[in-house]
This record gives C-alpha cells, structure tokens and sequence, in this order.
C-alpha cells in the first residue's frame, strides 16, 4: 500500500541585517528569561557575557530600525533573507513514510525490533569490548531516513547508546562564546524526546565528547563532560528511566574519555589540559574509578592525558590509553585499595611505553589488547603524521606485533573473528589480520576527508563516516564501497565534526552529525554473522 504524508509549508517574509548579530540578540534574550543560565554563564564566561551584553543592546537598536523601516526596503522571503527557517518539509514527509511503513511491517515491525534489541543489549554492554557497535540482528543495505532529532545548533560528537526501545545521545549546543551539553532520551521508534536535560545542580551542563555508558541492568547511565580545554567537568550518573541526577564527581580537568563498566565499578581517563608548548597545565591527568551504587570515589591513578577510551575484561582489569606526554598503555587493577593492601599487590599490572601517543579507545581482541594512535589529533593534521596500532599481549603487555600508517587511528578499532577495522585520518578505513597485523584492504571514503569515528563491523559490512558527514557502507571482504549517505544539513554541510561511531541494531544505523543530529536509518535487510 502506498503511503502519503501530507505537511504544513510556511513562508515566512521578514528581514535579515547582520545575522551574526541577530543571532547574539536572540541568544542574550534566551539568557534572560532563563535567569540560572545567565547566572552560569557569567560566572563562566564575564568577558563573553559583557560584549554579548553590548551587541544585544546593538542589536536590539538595529531590528528596531530594521522592523520600523518602509517596507518597500525590506528584502523578501527566507532565502533573499539568509534565514535558515531549519525545517526540511520534504524530509519530514520522508521521515513520516519511512515511520509509517515501519508499523506497518514493510521495513521492520515493532515487536521484533524490541526483541532484538532487548537482545542485544550484552553484546553492547560486554566487559570483553570489541568496538563493533554492532548488536546483532539485520544489516540494512540501501539506506533511508527513519527520524532525526535535531535540536538547534547541537553536534553530537560521541555515540549513542541503545538499551530496549530507548536511545541515549549526548550532544554540545552552540552558546554564547562556547557551547553547552545536552543529554537526551529518546523513543527508539520516533526519536522522540522521553526526557532532555540541559542542566545539572543549577548550571549549565558542560559540552561532552565523552558517549554514555549504560549499566548491565538498565538502571544507569554514566557519562563525561567537557571538551579539550574544559576544566572543573564532573563524571555525571543519571537515573536511565526518569534522568534523575544519581550523584556526580567532580575533578579538576576535562573527561572525553567514554566511560567502561565492570559490575558496580565504573572507569574512566580524565584527560590533561595542555598548553602551547605541548606540555600539561597542572594536573596531567588520571584514570578514576567510582562506585556506580553510591557514587562513592574509589581510587585515581595517575596516567597521562588519558583521552583513550578504557576496555575491561572479565576480570575486571582495565586497560587504557595515555596520550600526549605518556605515549603507553597500561593495564591497572580495579580492586578497592584495602583489597590490594591486603593481597600485596600494585595498581598497576604492567606499562607498555610506545613512540606514539595512544589516544584511541582500547578494544580486546580474546587475549589481545588493540590500542591506537598518533601525533595528530581530531582537529589537526602534524606536520609529520604518523599513526600506529599496536596487538599487545592481554597478560603480559608484551608487544605481538605492529603497523604504522601515514596519520593517526584516532576512533575505535573494530573487531570480528579474526579482523580488524581501523578508521585512519587519511581518509582511509583499513582492514587488517588479527593475528599478525597484515593489510587485507584499504578504501577511501570520502577524497582526503579524515576519517576519525570508530566504525560499526557487522562481520559482512563495514560503516564509516567521514568527518565531512558521509555515512559509507562497505564489503567487509574486499572493502568495496556499496552506498554513501550524507548525514549533516544540505544548507549547512558543517565543519568537519562528524566524530559520531554510528550503531546498528534491530535492523537500523543510528549515528550523530554535526549539522543532521542524530539519525536513524533503515533498509533493506541482509543477514548478518551473529
């Protein structure tokens, strides 16, 4: 049966003069009726909240003389106006169809998405990660929009976590003189917001990098705040159903490290704050463990600028990254430190130093450690690129083997049987042996674009975005480039931030962009290794 959507299509006539300005008036008149976030920003940001201050009273003068003037000097409809209205009707008909047939059984029908999702949820929330972002169930080919959820000016840097028929996506809006964190649940079916939170104890939550963590029973959700240069961010618990505030801790830096758990124990990297002669501002930065029940602080260990994303076996032995000026990876004990006391044993169960940063999130492998990294970062390409993975011995942290590429693997590798998927800054995804690190293949997604998200490996395809905003589905046998989607707003391509790993579960890509928001794709179906 075909399915017709009809929608609503506005024209609005009105005036645009200096958007820049127009959009500082707009935002100083949020703040003001939203006295807390005032109040935040100030204390955050005095010198950006006085200049705003002055071009809000500029501006208010302009839109006055503006709006005052005869109309016959007013330059008609939006796009004359350089306003961007942020409504795609011909995507919202699209994205009702595609809703429309999924209830109807035509992609995907609802009782069995719940069921695989419900199934899926250890595969995602193994100790044993393997960085697939893949929960079993169908591979969709030939991709189409299911829903976006799309708040204004908001990137959504990290991925997203599916738990039953509930998304959980953390973004960063664009604020006066910065940005600000948004963390969300939504319907799985519609992308509707269940609940939204923008605030924390009466401020402004900070921006996140860092992507949420949900514990094995579903009851919390455990996330990172702040940026690169951020300071004073807190490890954030929220109650997963109602997004109640469970307990924070706070430290001194930044933590855009993706939190790991094992049982009642959550770990994660705060990362250094590093200057311009590359050396840390203070605090270089530790790994933190936390008791999830209590948000009682367990213990730090010092490691630095641990940005990579820590992984924790079945033991409950963490395995993390360390960045700038700590070039290594080590592998530390989660117990308590009476317990450690009281058997005699050390934090730390071995450091394995390295020639290259290891920003990258750590994936196990069975008995094998996979890190990666680099001297280039998300933002900047070095001068004299060079990028490393690196198998290291679970046990022993011994080095099995090693391969360099020309610029860094900064996203998640992932892993399948016996094959890696590697994201490389050059563009490039590669796919290499387990056992001994050789190239299978290599494919450019998108011309010189990086490539910085991890990617999603079902076994039989392989999807990958490039940080201009193109979702690309590969062969995994022979890295064949199948399909490509574009992901960010066409009017507003971005900047190239698309940093999402995107998810597939029950039959559907979910993935964040930088101007799109969060998306959910479907298609048609092909069977997937389990």
């Amino acid at each position: 049966m075909a399915c017709l959507a009809v929608v609503p299509i506005f024209v609005n006539v009105s005036a645009a003069v200096l958007p820049m300005v127009v959009v500082a008036v707009t935002s100083m008149a949020a703040l003001v009726f939203r006295p807390r976030s005032l109040w935040a920003l100030v204390c955050r940001r005095p010198l950006m909240f006085t200049l705003g201050s002055g071009a809000f009273i500029i501006g208010m003068w302009i839109v006055v003389a503006v709006t005052t003037a005869p109309q016959a000097r007013r330059v008609e409809g939006p796009r004359a106006a350089g306003i961007d209205t942020h409504y795609d009707w011909a995507q919202v008909a699209r994205e009702l169809i595609a809703q429309q047939q999924v209830r109807q059984g035509v992609a995907l029908s609802v009782n069995a998405t719940k069921t695989a999702v419900n199934r899926a949820v250890p595969s995602v929330l193994s100790p044993n990660s393997s960085r697939c972002f893949y929960a079993g169930g169908p591979v969709p080919l030939q991709l189409r929009p299911l829903w976006s959820y799309r708040p204004d000016e908001t990137l959504f840097l990290g991925h997203a976590q599916v738990l039953g028929n509930r998304v959980y996506a953390a973004g960063s809006q664009s604020d006066l003189g910065g940005y600000t964190g948004l963390l969300s649940c939504l319907d799985a079916e519609t992308g509707k917001p269940i609940w939204q939170i923008t605030e924390v104890q009466g401020e402004l939550l900070l921006p996140f990098f860092s992507s949420p963590a949900i514990t094995e029973d579903g009851r919390y959700l455990v996330i990172g705040q702040g940026l690169h240069m951020d300071r004073d961010c807190s490890l954030l618990c929220y109650h997963a159903q109602t997004g109640q505030l469970h307990w924070r801790v706070q430290t001194p830096l930044h933590i855009e490290s993706s939190p790991a758990i094992f049982g009642d124990t959550v770990v994660v990297g705060v990362g250094a704050i590093e200057g311009a002669n590359g050396r840390a501002l203070g605090d270089p930065g530790f790994c933190l463990a936390v008791r999830i029940s209590d948000g009682q602080e367990m213990w730090r260990y010092p490691v630095n600028d641990p940005e990579s994303s820590p992984a924790v076996d079945e033991q409950g032995r963490v395995y993390i990254g360390s960045g700038r000026n700590g070039n290594a990876v080590l592998a530390l004990r989660s117990d308590s430190p009476e317990a450690l006391q009281a058997q005699g044993l050390d934090r730390l169960i071995w450091r394995r130093s390295v020639t290259q940063a290891m920003t990258g999130p750590i994936t196990l492998a069975g008995q094998i450690v996979i890190a990666c990294g680099g001297n280039s970062s998300m933002v900047h390409s070095h001068r004299d690129a060079q990028g490393l993975v690196l198998a290291l011995n679970r046990e022993t942290g011994a080095l099995i083997w090693q391969t360099r590429f020309k610029d860094a693997v900064l996203g998640g590798i992932a892993h399948h049987e016996t094959t890696l998927i590697c994201p490389i800054r050059t563009g490039e995804v590669a796919a290499l042996a387990l056992q001994d690190g050789h190239e299978q293949w290599r494919t450019r997604i998108h011309g010189e674009t990086p490539v910085l998200a991890g990617c999603a490996f079902t076994g039989t395809h392989v999807y990958a975005v490039s940080s201009d905003g193109y979702l690309a589905v590969l062969d995994a046998q022979d890295g064949q480039l199948l399909e490509k989607v574009f992901l960010n707003d066409q009017a507003r391509p971005g900047t190239g931030l698309s940093l999402s790993a995107p998810q597939i579960s029950a039959g559907r890509v979910l993935v964040g962009s930088e101007t799109g928001g969060l998306r959910c794709l479907i298609g048609a179906s092909a069977k997937g290794k389990p």
